[in-house]
C-alpha cells in the first residue's frame, strides 16, 4: 500500500502542477472580464444604447462574470493546495457550469446576429429621428459618425427623415472637414451633399459584424472548451486523492 502511495505521489503532484497553472489562468481571465465589463459600461454606454431597445445590463454582466470566475479561480488554486476531493469536486461544477453558460451565450450570438442587426438598424433609425444633439443617443450618433466616417443610416439623405433636419439641417458630426462646414452649409442640401460623408453608418457597422463573428466565435468556443481541460484535471486529480487516500496537510 505504502508502495503504491509513492509510486502515484509524482502523478498527484503532477496533476496539482497543471491544475494550479490552468487556475492561475482561469484567474486571468475572470480579469479581462471585469476589466472589459468596467470599460464597457465607462466608455461605451453610448453605443451599446444604439444597439439595445432597451436598457441592457451587459457590461454588468461581465463585471458579475469576471468577479465570480475570480473568485472561483482563487478557489481553485486553494483546493488544489489543500487537496480537497469535495473542493475539487466543487471547482469542476463551477467549471461544468461556465462551459455551458459560454457555450450557450456562443451558440446564440453567432445564430441570433441577424436580430441584432435588425435591431441595431431599428434603434439607429430611431436615434436619428428624434436625435437633438443633447441627450445620450444623440451624442452617441454623433461618435459613430465621427469615429466610423459616416452619415446617416444607409446614406446622408436618411438625416431628412429627421425633425432635426427642419431647422438644422446636417449635424456636425456628418461633416468630412468640420472647418469647412458652417451651419448654412449643413442647412443646403446641394452644398452640404458635398461636404458630409457618403457612406452611411449601418453598413459600416454590419460589415463589421460580418467580418469578426467567426473570429469572435472561434475565441469564445475556444475559451468555453478550455473549461473542460480544467474539469478534467480536477476530476482526475479528485479521483487519484481519493482512491489512495492522499492529502496535503
Amino acid at each position: 500500500m505504502a508502495s503504491r502511495r509513492m509510486e502515484t505521489k509524482p502523478v498527484i503532484t503532477c496533476l496539482k502542477t497543471l491544475l494550479i497553472i490552468y487556475s492561475f489562468v482561469f484567474w486571468i481571465t475572470g480579469v479581462i472580464l471585469l476589466a472589459v465589463g468596467v470599460w464597457g459600461k465607462l466608455t461605451l454606454g453610448t453605443y451599446i444604447s444604439l444597439i439595445a431597445e432597451n436598457s441592457t445590463n451587459a457590461p454588468y454582466v461581465l463585471i458579475g462574470t469576471g468577479t465570480t470566475i475570480i473568485v472561483f479561480g482563487l478557489f481553485g488554486c486553494f483546493a488544489t493546495c489543500r487537496g480537497s476531493p469535495w473542493m475539487l469536486k466543487l471547482y469542476a461544477m463551477f467549471l461544468s457550469l461556465v462551459f455551458l453558460a459560454e457555450l450557450i451565450a456562443g451558440i446564440s450570438g453567432f445564430v441570433f446576429r441577424h436580430e441584432i442587426k435588425d435591431t441595431f438598424l431599428r434603434t439607429y433609425t430611431e436615434a436619428i429621428q428624434n436625435y437633438n444633439g443633447n441627450d445620450e443617443r444623440s451624442h452617441a450618433v454623433d461618435n459613430v459618425q465621427e469615429n466610423l466616417k459616416c452619415c446617416g443610416i444607409q446614406s446622408y439623405t436618411n438625416w431628412t427623415s429627421s425633425s432635426y433636419w427642419l431647422t438644422n439641417g446636417f449635424p456636425p458630426s456628418c461633416c468630412a472637414n468640420i472647418s469647412d462646414c458652417n451651419p448654412a452649409d449643413l442647412r443646403n442640401m446641394t452644398i452640404a451633399s458635398t461636404k458630409v460623408y457618403q457612406s452611411g453608418c449601418y453598413e459600416l457597422v454590419t460589415d463589421f459584424m460580418e467580418t469578426n463573428m467567426g473570429i469572435i466565435a472561434g475565441v469564445a468556443f475556444g475559451i468555453a472548451f478550455s473549461q473542460l481541460i480544467g474539469m478534467l484535471l480536477a476530476c482526475c486529480l479528485s479521483r487519484f486523492i481519493t482512491a489512495n487516500q492522499y492529502e496535503m496537510v
